[in-house]
């Protein structure tokens, strides 16, 4: 399979009704927001979902082998009984095999090793033969720390306007602890919110050159497009109820080439995050030779 011929960039116009795209955990779990209050969404949260809604369609299709496996699971929806991540490399590649025989082995079995990249920062199995061995010895750990740059960028999902966070109080009135007699009193909490609803817009390219080292295909590059419609089905949460998030529109540029027609910066730029509407409607600006598809939320 001949890896990816074209450069892609790809824009995605969600709504967010009130829910909490995506708490920070160093602001009470309110939803995340930059310093002039417009609302944030991490890359890494989009890719999550990515690879969740990757990971559902393979296993609804019966195509969970070797080559759409993802590595990164989240545990309520793992499709393998590897413990952590750890297990999970043990499991599927050979640790005695050298370096690009490893990294060609990570790419060729898990989808997102191979779109997104990886990390692999293991320690060894063997214990250092003297304390004072250091790295450098030749002595001790015999630990892989493999790093695997993909050739699909996501950027933070920013919202179009500031936006407006409610939180409520909630109660507790079951025993955390103890046999149950000595119920302490009902316990304060707190759960936030988005008030109303709010347009976000995120941004993303595929790298050609990046994906002759990762085997990143075509048929791959189709994969993400057909998932990011449907991005926040099955993803429901206390703090994300169903339906409250919903992709509006998927917004796909196809080079004619690998280096591509413009810069990923030109492109993007032809969709103006300030340009796009409350309602989520948007203006596009045209490149010559560069048309775009535009496809509908599910």
């Amino acid at each position: 399979m001949s890896t990816l011929q074209n450069k892609i960039d790809f824009a995605v116009i969600f709504r967010v009704t009130n829910a909490n795209p995506n708490g920070d955990p160093l602001n009470g779990n309110r939803p995340r927001t930059d310093y002039s209050n417009y609302g944030e969404m991490s890359d890494v949260s989009i890719k999550r979902k990515i690879r969740d809604r990757l990971l559902e369609r393979w296993i609804d299709t019966g195509r969970n082998d070797d080559g759409n496996m993802i590595f990164v699971q989240s545990d309520d929806r793992k499709a393998d009984d590897a413990k952590n991540l750890r297990e999970r490399y043990k499991k599927g590649l050979n640790e005695s095999a050298g370096l690009d025989e490893i990294i060609s082995a990570a790419t060729k079995r898990w989808f997102d090793v191979r779109a997104f990249g990886q990390v692999f920062p293991f320690k060894g199995n063997k214990k250092p033969a003297k304390k004072e061995a250091s790295e450098d010895s030749g002595d001790g750990d015999t630990g892989v720390s493999i790093g695997i740059r993909g050739p699909v960028s996501i950027q933070p999902a920013i919202s179009v306007s500031e936006i407006e966070i409610k939180t409520i109080q909630i109660t507790k009135s079951t025993s955390l602890e103890g046999d149950g007699i000595n119920r302490q009193a009902d316990q304060m909490g707190t759960k936030h919110s988005l008030e109303g609803s709010f347009i976000y817009v995120f941004y993303g390219s595929m790298n050609p050159q990046l994906a002759e080292k990762t085997g990143f295909s075509d048929a791959d590059a189709e994969a993400i497009k057909q998932v990011l419609p449907r991005l926040f089905e099955n993803d429901e949460a206390a703090a994300r109820p169903a339906g409250s998030m919903e992709v509006l529109k998927v917004i796909w540029w196809k080079h004619n080439c690998k280096a591509g027609q413009y810069s990923s910066a030109k492109v993007h730029a032809t969709l103006d995050r300030k340009s796009i509407k409350a309602d989520g409607s948007y203006e596009l600006a045209t490149l010559d030779n560069l048309i775009p598809e535009e496809v509908d939320g599910f």
